[in-house]
C-alpha cells in the first residue's frame, strides 16, 4: 500500500507563501478602536443589531484594488449582526437603502474619519 503523504503533490504539502502586508497608509488601528467604541451606524433600524462592534469597510474606489479591502479610514462602526449577518449577505447598497436610512456609506465613513480625535496625528505620521 502507498502511504498518504506519497499520493499528495508538492504544493499540497509545502509552507503558503505569504501575502504582502498591507502599506502603512491603509492601517490605521487607533481608529478601528475609536471606531468598536461608537454605536452602530444602523441606529438600531435592523432587527439583527446585536453583537460586538465592528469596524467594516466600505468599498471606496480610490483605495481599493483588486484582492485588497479599502483603507481603514474607509471604515464604519456596525454591530456583528449588522457587518456579517446582514450587510454581507445583501451587499453595501442594499444594505444602505435599508437600514442606514439611504446615506452613502462612503460619505458616512468619511464623516467618521474626520470626527475621530487621533486623525490629525495620524494624517501627520502617515502622510
Amino acid at each position: 500500500m502507498v502511504s498518504p503523504l506519497l499520493m499528495l503533490t508538492r504544493a499540497a504539502i509545502k509552507p503558503r507563501k505569504r501575502n504582502a502586508p498591507r502599506p502603512a497608509w491603509k492601517v490605521a488601528d487607533a481608529f478601528h478602536q475609536w471606531l468598536r467604541g461608537r454605536p452602530c451606524a444602523c441606529g438600531g433600524s435592523n432587527p439583527n443589531c446585536e453583537g460586538r462592534m465592528q469596524a467594516a469597510h466600505v468599498p471606496h474606489k480610490a483605495s481599493k484594488g483588486m484582492g485588497t479591502k479599502a483603507a481603514d479610514r474607509w471604515a464604519i462602526p456596525l454591530s456583528e449582526g449588522c457587518h456579517l449577518h446582514t450587510q454581507h449577505q445583501k451587499g453595501w447598497q442594499t444594505f444602505a437603502a435599508m437600514f442606514l436610512k439611504g446615506r452613502d456609506p462612503a460619505a458616512l465613513a468619511a464623516a467618521y474619519w474626520q470626527a475621530w480625535p487621533g486623525r490629525v496625528k495620524w494624517e501627520q505620521e502617515n502622510g
